[in-house]
């Protein structure tokens, strides 16, 4: 289980909110706690591995231990739902990783629908701003901005990544010249400050105010980790950028959401803090 804040505890279930935090095994998460490991000695480890991008968690150090291990390929959020209900089987929960498994299908359904009915000449620009000035982003084929390619194939950063860890670093000239009509925001430092800044008021998105916090509670939405949670991103981005061709009520899907995913009961303004990040 990774680092949770304070916070976000009430977002989880009572009987996750109490598990140990153990830490992750790759990316920035790469902050495994081994003698938590140990102290709670799993019954199973379940390993997460990717091909498309080359992403695999190190297994050598964790298998010294004695403990029985599983590995699940996830390559995108298309590869979710079998992922699920392979979890469902190994670890008897068939029924609930099989609903889980339904709904991300839907999802993935409903997002793919709405995108073919935008003409390409009405889809945004989006510009994906990571860091605290904003001049850190993914490039159109990185796994950290999965969701951008899913919205209509929208990023305005395009080419191929130099790194699979990504946070590209760009300059703000550059930005300029992208113009981009969106801008999604993974700070909320820069989010705040990025209305009023006088460097980017030029850009079309500030102009019109289409700058979009990401939430990040209990985990990122969107990315980093590039996790379960996307599922719900997707939603999440869609209807942010398309309100009228994405038309859904995000409070109650992600009410939903976090009912089957995560076994808690988040009321209306609970879940509206979380996705406005007030």
């Amino acid at each position: 289980m990774l680092p949770l804040k304070p916070e976000d505890r009430p977002l989880l279930s009572p009987h996750l909110s109490k598990l140990p935090v153990i830490g992750g095994r790759s990316g920035a998460g790469n902050t495994t706690n081994m003698e938590v490991l140990l102290q709670n000695r799993p019954d199973l480890m379940l390993m997460w591995t990717e091909k498309k991008h080359g992403f695999t968690q190190p297994m050598d150090e964790l298998q010294k231990l004695g403990i029985p291990t599983a590995t699940v390929q996830v390559d995108g959020l298309d590869t979710y739902p079998e992922a699920f209900r392979f979890m469902g089987r190994l670890v008897d929960r068939v029924e609930r990783c099989n609903r889980m498994a339904a709904h991300t299908e839907r999802v993935m359904s409903q997002v793919r629908a709405a995108v073919k009915r935008i003409p390409p000449e009405r889809r945004l620009k989006v510009y994906y701003a990571e860091g605290a000035d904003g001049l850190s982003t993914e490039c159109s084929d990185s796994i950290h901005a999965e969701l951008l390619q899913l919205a209509g194939d929208c990023n305005v950063h395009r080419g191929h990544i130099s790194n699979p860890k990504g946070m590209e670093r760009i300059s703000l000239e550059q930005v300029l010249l992208y113009n981009p009509d969106a801008l999604v925001v993974q700070d909320r430092a820069f989010y705040d400050k990025v209305w009023s800044d006088p460097a980017w008021k030029g850009i079309k998105a500030v102009k019109t105010g289409r700058i979009y916090l990401v939430p990040q509670s209990p985990l990122n939405w969107m990315d980093r980790p590039p996790s379960f949670m996307r599922i719900l991103g997707v939603q999440w981005l869609m209807h942010s950028l398309y309100p009228q061709d994405y038309p859904i009520d995000i409070v109650r899907e992600a009410r939903t959401f976090f009912s089957l995913f995560l076994g808690a009961q988040v009321s209306e303004a609970q879940m509206h803090k979380v996705i406005y990040r007030q």
